[in-house]
């Protein structure tokens, strides 16, 4: 030890208020130990430093679309300074429903969708106003209601669909055309009947229908004096939910009607909703259907049932 060392620290423990100060190599090994510990500080600082520039440049690089690097195994994580948070339960979305096909009807076709709300039930009467009323220039006073065949005969058809029957009701009515003069005989007349049928079966009717025309497309009628009448379906046109036409076609009888010419029926059954109604032209004295004055009926025919059904 220097010279001038000893003479500083002999002048420092006599300025001391009697307090023993370490000898100079304690001190001298304190102050190495500072020295090291600062260069141990600085080069944890530094590596920290290069860490944290490790891991951000994984998560630049990772902005790419690849997965991001874990981070190096001694990078000390930061210390939780509360309680641990609890784990929150992840939930799983509900399953979709399944879609499942469709059940089918009789007839058929899909059932209508259910959507919860009530449905309101089906007419299970038939008023008076549900026939319809004649236009004042086809008017002849004959009318009445009277029990009967829905329809003609169709070779031998068999109607299932009649199982489903809620109520019908029928009628019998002579109409005239606007041109016959006053006290003239009617021109023709209608059986027209009114059908209710159980929920979903009133297509299954018209369906019937259709298939015992095409069944049938010759007959002979026993009452008919041997008569060949020829059946087959017609444009049926637009009319209620939907409809069916034909029509039954044989020569005039000896002596009766135009000579060569044939006695034409036409059938025209429409359907509204559970609701079938028939026009069923059947002449009269010989006399053939006219197609325009059906068709104005079977207008006035759907107007009426809607009427009565709403």
């Amino acid at each position: 030890m220097s010279a001038e060392l000893a003479d500083l620290y002999r002048s420092l423990t006599a300025t001391v208020d009697g307090q023993e100060l370490a000898p100079p190599e304690v001190v001298r090994r304190r102050a190495d130990r500072r020295a090291r510990a600062r260069v141990a500080g600085t080069a944890l600082a530094v590596a920290l430093l290069l860490g944290g520039v490790a891991a951000g440049g994984r998560l630049v690089l990772s902005a790419d679309g690849s997965p991001p690097l874990p981070p190096p195994a001694d990078t000390p994580g930061p210390v939780p300074t509360g309680p641990a948070p609890r784990p929150t339960p992840s939930l799983s979305p509900s399953p979709a429903p399944a879609t499942l096909a469709p059940s089918r009807t009789p007839s058929g076709r899909p059932p209508a969708p259910t959507t919860g709300a009530p449905t309101h039930p089906g007419p299970t009467s038939i008023p008076d106003r549900a026939f319809f009323v004649l236009a004042a220039a086809n008017r002849t006073g004959l009318e009445s209601h009277t029990e009967g065949p829905m329809l003609p005969v169709l070779c031998a058809a068999r109607y299932p669909s009649e199982s489903a029957v809620v109520q019908r009701r029928a009628r019998y009515l002579a109409y005239k055309l606007p041109e016959t003069p006053k006290g003239y005989v009617p021109d023709g007349s209608y059986r027209h009947t009114i059908t209710i049928y159980r929920a979903g079966r009133a297509d299954d009717a018209l369906r019937e229908l259709r298939q015992a025309v095409r069944a049938c497309p010759r007959q002979e009628l026993p009452d008919q004096a041997g008569r060949t009448w020829r059946q087959r379906l017609l444009d049926p046109g637009r009319y209620g939910d939907e409809s069916v036409l034909f029509e039954m076609r044989a020569p005039f009888l000896d002596g009766r009607g135009e000579p060569g010419g044939d006695e034409v029926r036409l059938i025209r059954a429409i359907r509204t909703g559970d609701v079938v109604t028939v026009l069923w032209e059947q002449g009269w004295e010989n006399t053939s259907a006219d197609r325009a004055q059906v068709d104005a009926d079977s207008r006035r025919a759907v107007a009426a049932i809607e009427d009565w059904l709403d």
